[in-house]
């Protein structure tokens, strides 16, 4: 599968991806936007700054990049920048489908995704990504997945999706919410001919929240890829809102909040790539010093302390605003 030139990639910096969420819409539920953010966030604008951190990161050994259909323009942003750079035939490119794209460029929007994991999303979507990434799509997902949802039983999509593989797209899932564990679950479950339909999975796991841990942990047992989101809780763990634990740490190790927090991330065995989800190339550049961060027992325990009920962390998370 496409998604396996990772494992053989020649830098471990491959082993962080770049997230294109923060920089494909104007309105996301990131913590400090006004100050990431060009003035008045245009097309033109929020183009550029994408393909700057496109760049930047194809620069420094990042080997995959994420999108969705819901991230606004980000799949078009990504797709301009492949064209303008045709050397850079190891980059994995990842998308999703499942929510669509309802904000009509506003921040301020009532409504920014609507969410429906139908056949009939399923088949608009793809002809969607296809449109703008071509074949150069390495793997496809469905976009937040949770234990109630129809994708998991659907049986003409699960045959949609095995055809999508057998022409050499890699079929995986991300979850949400606090029931992560259970879906990841019954998604390992899911069967096409006798052979595992979704061969990777993408799951929200940081200091904060670590209830798909275990999960995660079974699915990477079992040959399937872990990707990591939201590493750094949508901001809550970066700068000045990170809590005291995390700051502690990184003043000890010289480094920034946001470098710990995919450090903690990172060390475990069973994560394949964790996203950054940076919106400037000074935040790509801080997130990258987690891979040579050591996190030693001492710290790990004393990172425990800030560690959150599942249903607390998604509530707090709802309650962020999108900006």
């Amino acid at each position: 599968m496409p998604f396996a030139r990772l494992a053989a990639a020649p830098t471990p910096v491959s082993r962080v991806g770049l997230g294109l969420a923060a920089v494909g819409r104007p309105g996301y539920l990131n913590l400090g936007r006004e100050r990431d953010l060009p003035p008045g966030r245009g097309v033109e604008d929020m183009r550029a700054r994408a393909h700057d951190l496109l760049d930047a990161a194809y620069e420094q050994g990042v080997r995959y990049v994420d999108t969705a259909r819901s991230y606004g323009r980000a799949e078009e942003f990504l797709s301009g920048w492949l064209a303008a750079h045709p050397q850079a035939t190891d980059l994995v490119v990842g998308s999703k489908w499942g929510y669509t794209y309802t904000a009509g460029w506003r921040a301020d929007a009532a409504s920014h995704e609507v969410k429906d994991h139908t056949l009939a999303t399923y088949e608009r979507q793809v002809a969607e990504s296809r449109d703008l990434l071509g074949d150069r799509l390495d793997l496809y997902q469905i976009h937040s997945l949770t234990p109630e949802s129809p994708a998991l039983t659907d049986r003409a999509l699960h045959e949609r999706l095995a055809a999508l593989a057998a022409e050499g797209v890699t079929i995986g899932c991300s979850v949400s919410g606090p029931g992560q564990a259970a879906a990841i679950h019954e998604a390992l479950a899911v069967e096409v001919a006798g052979q595992p339909l979704f061969r990777t999975f993408q799951a929200t796991y940081n200091v904060y929240e670590r209830s798909a841990g275990p999960a995660l942990e079974a699915a990477h047992g079992a040959g399937r890829a872990v990707l990591i989101k939201e590493g750094l809780a949508n901001g809550r763990l970066a700068g000045e809102a990170a809590p005291t634990a995390v700051r502690a740490v990184a003043g000890e190790l010289g480094t920034t909040p946001d470098a710990v927090a995919l450090a903690f991330v990172l060390r475990a065995p069973w994560v394949e790539v964790a996203l950054s989800g940076a919106a400037t190339v000074a935040q790509l550049d801080t997130n990258l010093r987690a891979l040579s961060l050591p996190l030693d027992e001492e710290r790990l325990e004393r990172l425990d302390a800030a560690a959150e009920e599942a249903g607390e962390y998604w509530r707090k998370r709802a309650a962020l605003p999108w900006q």
